[in-house]
């Protein structure tokens, strides 16, 4: 799992260039709970109070049927003014949230390319670097930023209404299509996704009915190339919230104090081992090294799953994203892995 570091410096054309840059950007942030008092009116504010004044009249002082242009969003940094119905989106980590929600995504941070899921929506979607290139999204004239990551957020707001959403803020596939398609103006769109994955979530269990046993466990775990081992819950990708919460299955250990992520150690791996096995490798380098190493292990080798087959190794890109594109996308990969392998040991 790779951390994110944040970006030393920043040009200072860039920082003098800001506000010239307002005014073609839509506005600013509307202010957050720590703003002074004694702070002048943000850009964003005038913008959408001269918006909504000018789409609430019409010529001969009528009211117009269009909606404002601009409307008040609630944030972790406050209430923001943000676009009505937002056209160029420049995001961090959400890009799929976003795309699921029916926004145009102009610009993402380049790991999100890896992900299989968001092939077609990432067709002319720019690369903004990690950390966020500033200068490169001034280029882009987004309508909306918005950032898992706030190290960089006061720069960005002076960009455009940028939206600080922390990691983990939704717990699962529901919450998380309901509040982009909040932040979208999309609620329509959360209604039929939401539809469509509870049905397909339901047909996934029928197929799997007579293949896998109703109370197997299934355990979702990740090697990283420094040697460490990890275990996951159901809301920290790999997979989760497919095996735990579409398709149903136990974990292989009680999860009493919601950790979704705990590191184990070999002596004590047989203890969360589970019926069905699902491993990622964080393997940067693509040495195979760590891998090598945990498959001569003998507690390894003596795990059931190991011995019964029902150990999978799975891609990393494939598995890693949580977002609802992708999730949605993993319920079939993981009904034909577990429908094929059945077979196999069928033979």
């Amino acid at each position: 799992m790779a951390t994110k570091r944040e970006k030393g410096g920043m040009l200072g054309v860039l920082l003098l260039s800001f506000g010239l840059i307002l005014s073609a950007c839509g506005g600013n942030n509307g202010g957050s709970s720590s703003a002074s008092p004694s702070a002048s009116p943000s850009a964003s504010q005038s913008a959408a109070e001269t918006a909504g004044a000018s789409a609430s009249h019409t010529k001969e002082g009528q009211s117009s049927p269009e909606a404002p242009a601009f409307r008040e969003f609630d944030t972790v940094k406050g209430k923001i003014q943000i676009p009505n119905k937002p056209q160029r989106v420049v995001t961090d980590y959400y890009g799929g949230e976003l795309i699921a929600a029916g926004l145009k995504v102009i610009g993402v941070e380049p790991l999100t390319f890896n992900n299989p899921f968001l092939k077609e929506g990432l067709q002319d979607v720019e690369d903004v670097g990690e950390p966020l290139n500033l200068e490169k999204i001034l280029e882009l004239e987004p309508d909306l930023i918005v950032v898992m990551n706030d190290s960089q957020y006061e720069a960005l707001s002076k960009i455009a209404p940028t939206v600080h959403i922390p990691y983990n803020t939704a717990k699962n596939i529901y919450e998380t299509t309901k509040l982009f398609a909040d932040l979208a103006g999309t609620p329509e769109v959360a209604e039929q996704f939401i539809g469509e994955f509870e049905a397909k979530a339901k047909e996934a269990r029928e197929r799997l009915k007579e293949v896998v046993d109703e109370k197997a466990t299934v355990g979702i775990y990740e090697l990283v190339n420094d040697g460490s081992f990890w275990i996951f819950g159901d809301n920290a990708g790999r997979g989760g919230q497919v095996f735990y919460n579409a398709l149903g299955y136990a974990m292989p250990h009680p999860d009493k104090e919601g950790e979704q992520t705990l590191q184990l150690s070999m002596e004590v791996l047989p203890e969360y081992a589970a019926d069905y096995m699902f491993l990622t490798v964080y393997d940067p380098d693509h040495t195979g090294e760590a891998l090598r190493k945990l498959q001569e292990s003998a507690i390894w080798r003596n795990l059931p799953a190991v011995q019964n087959n029902r150990l999978f190794i799975n891609d990393f890109d494939t598995w890693y994203p949580y977002d609802p594109l992708a999730i949605s996308g993993q319920i079939d990969l993981a009904v034909e892995l577990l429908k094929q392998r059945e077979a196999d040991n069928a033979k």
